[in-house]
């Protein structure tokens, strides 16, 4: 049953119709592997929309190669994905580079910036506990970050 899947879009939040389309998966089974599988947790809003972030995707995506190319079962899915997830956790902590498909994206600032704007006009406010001074000085921090990795290749 081996597909080709589409690729996943620099976006901060995906419904759940998009990520079917994305992971060659209907809506319905989406809804039930969350029931299966407790490292998938999808934000819901308004209704009880879900909306799935990036990683949340490439999990899904590892779901269905897991249960649809491997053949396991919901259970030996279930157990591989969590050794799967121990073995990740193990590696950052020894300062390894991450799984394949976990890999940083590179995102051109200001396709983000307008991505995080239209996010924040589209979607019903977040209640806001940080001032705007903690947020500039984290991003300050982060550009940083970037630029020495950056550097490093």
């Amino acid at each position: 049953m081996e597909k080709t899947l589409p690729p996943i879009p620099v976006k901060r939040y995906f419904t759940i119709g998009e990520v079917g389309e994305l992971c060659g998966v209907k809506p319905h089974v989406l809804r039930y592997w969350e029931q299966e599988f407790t490292q998938l947790r999808p934000m819901k809003r308004r209704g009880n929309r879900r909306y799935y972030q990036h990683h949340e995707v490439l999990m899904i995506r590892r779901i269905r190669d897991l249960l649809y190319d491997q053949g396991f079962t919901i259970s030996g899915a279930r157990n591989k994905l969590q050794e799967l997830v121990q073995s990740e956790r193990e590696r950052r902590k020894s300062g390894e580079v991450p799984l394949e498909g976990m890999e940083a994206i590179e995102i051109d600032q200001e396709e983000f910036d307008a991505a995080v704007q239209d996010d924040l006009e589209t979607h019903e406010p977040v209640r806001r506990t940080v001032d705007l001074s903690q947020l500039l000085h984290l991003r300050r921090e982060l550009t940083e970050i970037r630029e020495l990795l950056g550097s490093n290749h």
